[in-house]
């Protein structure tokens, strides 16, 4: 009778830790809610708001048991602000990227790592981005990129649960200004806590939340690793999602900072909409549902290509 009760109980504790470390509609919809909250003003680089944000980040990725490299969670540099045409040129503000890790369990490949990243700051209050004619109101970034980055935190939470499969290493990276010009991958890049050439795939989520009818999912770069079209094409169908796959088209996010580092990369997204960039990009449009599974996606690529001895090296695009 002892050994049936610790079966169960054993059999319990698993079922605990996985169903934790399930992606769910909820935990994604209350990191945008923090993220889009007042009080965070549109995630501004430099500040208090700012600091709120980062202190978030940091405090889930050690809940979900990601480690932290010896310099801690916190990467600093300095960004240069983006001024209106014809406005004096605005001072260098303090902010960071928040970086963690979990450590491959093959001796000779936990030395190469996945990437996967998300910026996690927005317009403010608006400024020369805006593509609005509302002066001084909050630009919420619901979309861009509030779900970009509940997204990094879920699938890096997931991933915790299945880490002993994992062979390769896989970093998690929440990018201070993007908006500003790419300025916190820009950094990373030039500034490695491990070096380039051990990067072997960065993806890349920037506008994850508005799935649409049609389950599309989009992507460009998945040309630049061996295979890549067909393996993210067929998984994405797998998964009962619809995806636009495209091998270069690396487009304008985080990602570019890697690819110009000779690193393979995807970008993915779920497309455009009116409320990009204007006080309308609110938590009220993410498609929560439609998160989830892109979520699953996310994780699932990165599941199938940190867990084989396949080859991972970089094939440069032509467009």
């Amino acid at each position: 009778m002892k050994k049936v009760f610790l079966g169960l109980l054993l059999i319990a504790n698993c079922f605990s830790l996985f169903s934790q470390s399930d992606i769910t509609k909820h935990e994604i919809k209350e990191h945008i809610k923090f993220l889009t909250s007042r009080k965070n003003e549109g995630r501004y680089p430099g500040g208090k708001t700012n600091k709120r944000v980062v202190k978030y980040l940091e405090k889930d990725f050690k809940k979900s048991g990601i480690e932290s490299f010896k310099g801690g969670y916190k990467q600093h540099f300095k960004a240069r602000l983006r001024a209106e045409e014809g406005v004096a040129e605005k001072p260098l503000v303090s902010t960071w990227n928040v970086i963690g890790f979990i450590e491959g369990n093959d001796a000779i490949l936990k030395n190469e790592y996945i990437i996967l990243g998300a910026h996690y700051d927005h317009l403010g209050l608006g400024g020369p981005s805006s593509k609005s004619d509302k002066k001084h109101t909050i630009h919420f970034g619901a979309d861009d990129n509030a779900s970009g980055t509940a997204a990094l935190l879920e699938i890096a939470e997931k991933l915790v649960g299945y880490k002993l499969e994992l062979k390769r290493s896989i970093i998690f990276i929440a990018f201070g200004a993007e908006e500003q010009g790419l300025l916190g991958s820009e950094y990373f890049v030039e500034h490695p806590i491990v070096p380039l050439e051990q990067m072997k795939l960065m993806i890349n989520m920037d506008m994850v939340g508005r799935l649409n009818e049609e389950k599309q999912v989009y992507m460009g770069g998945a040309g630049t690793f061996p295979g890549g079209v067909d393996f993210m094409t067929h998984l994405g169908k797998s998964l009962g999602l619809n995806p636009v796959v495209h091998a270069g088209s690396v487009g304008g996010s985080d990602h570019v900072s890697f690819y110009k580092k000779g690193i393979s990369v995807m970008g993915m997204h779920t497309g455009g909409h009116p409320q990009y960039h204007t006080p309308e990009d609110t938590l009220e449009l993410i498609n929560l549902e439609g998160e989830k599974m892109v979520c699953e996606y996310i994780f699932q690529t990165i599941m199938r290509i940190a867990s084989t001895n396949k080859e991972l090296y970089f094939i440069k695009q032509n467009d």
